[in-house]
């Protein structure tokens, strides 16, 4: 399948040739079948976000969540079972997510190679500009605490879960690989090992010129319609802003933009650094120390391999204990592969399967 990758360092002041690069188009391989593999069950469901009541912007608070539950499921009906939260990225819902990591035949295909039984849980985040950033904003919604905090509860309520940290898995890719360092960080008694896949928007922001052209061109949205519209570079703007600078007086679209008039506003480029893994991070050391595990990936073709490998380096700094592999791919090329044959076995290893587990915390 193909589809316009997802960086979206594009916010963070890329040169217009990485922006171009961006919109290559990236075809992702899925690996072949395995044979004997056995089918797990699909189940689409709606949760409703308390946390996301009354957002500025209109975005509906009952979300669209796809959960995959292993082939052992309807079996045993006594048995419990660690669950993992996958992330999508930038651009995309959880439908479309689910295509890109190609579940469940990469659940399957993982269950089948040796992973343990789990649950799958793939919440939908996509916003009027096509997405939330996993962050709290009174314009979109309180995402991060509608996966940590309601998300987690819904299926630990409706499912047969084994409902403690030690046994729950956090992963995500681009958007979704920001939203696993952010809600990791700040979420880590919920969460017991985490995986960080090719995460954009690690840094802050450097003031560059204005770009009269751009600024007009945002300046015309009024509507969802509107955004609808815009180029993939100008619309993630706006999702930016919605998440990182919100303005509840600045209808119609009640956020902040960077630029002004022609004039940089380091005002908001400041709020858009307080949203930086690579700036935060210092503050949540001993949050991260609490994890079993955290792995990170990213391809050598993806241009945020940067800003993951300055990420990798603080955690070794401070003796936080994880792996990180580059590997051969694009932004996109390889997600199906490491879901199945990556992710599913680091949290088979990592994650609590038994009923009396201990917290993990180191």
């Amino acid at each position: 399948m193909q589809r316009v990758t997802v960086s979206l360092c594009l916010l963070l002041g890329l040169a217009a040739g990485a922006a171009t690069q961006m919109h290559a188009q990236a075809k992702t391989e899925v690996p072949a079948v395995i044979p004997g593999a056995k089918p797990v069950r699909t189940e689409k469901i709606k949760i409703h976000g308390k946390f996301l009541e009354g957002s500025l912007e209109g975005d509906s608070a009952d979300r669209d969540v796809i959960v995959y539950l292993p082939p052992s499921y309807d079996k045993d009906k006594k048995r419990h079972y660690p669950v993992i939260y996958a992330l999508h990225g930038y651009s995309i819902g959880a439908d479309q997510w689910s295509k890109e990591i190609h579940v469940p035949q990469t659940i399957e295909g993982g269950l089948a190679q040796g992973a343990k039984d789990m649950i799958v849980v793939l919440p939908d985040s996509k916003t009027v500009h096509n997405g939330s950033m996993y962050s709290s904003s009174v314009t979109t919604g309180d995402f991060e605490r509608f996966i940590a905090q309601e998300v987690v509860a819904y299926i630990d309520a409706h499912y047969r879960t084994m409902p403690n940290r030690a046994s729950r898995g956090l992963v995500g890719h681009s958007m979704g690989g920001y939203g696993a360092s952010r809600i990791g960080m700040k979420h880590a008694d919920v969460f017991g090992s985490l995986y960080i896949m090719s995460p954009c928007c690690m840094s802050a922001r450097p003031a560059g010129p204005a770009n009269a052209e751009m600024e007009k061109t945002l300046a015309a949205v009024k509507n969802a319609e509107d955004s609808a519209k815009l180029p993939f570079g100008a619309r993630a703007q706006l999702a930016t802003a919605a998440a990182w600078s919100p303005n509840p007086k600045n209808p119609p679209l009640y956020l902040d933009l960077p630029t002004k008039d022609g004039v940089t506003q380091p005002d908001v480029l400041a709020r858009w650094a307080a949203n930086a893994p690579l700036e935060f991070v210092d503050q949540y050391i001993d949050e991260l120390k609490r994890y079993h595990a955290i792995a990170m990936d990213v391809g050598d073709q993806d241009g945020l391999r940067i800003d993951a490998g300055k990420l990798h380096n603080i955690m070794d700094q401070y003796g936080v204990a994880n792996s990180f592999e580059i590997y051969p791919g694009t932004h996109t090329s390889a997600v199906a592969d490491r879901f199945q044959n990556h992710v599913m076995p680091f949290f088979s290893k990592n994650l609590c399967f038994d009923t009396t587990c201990a917290d993990h915390t180191h």
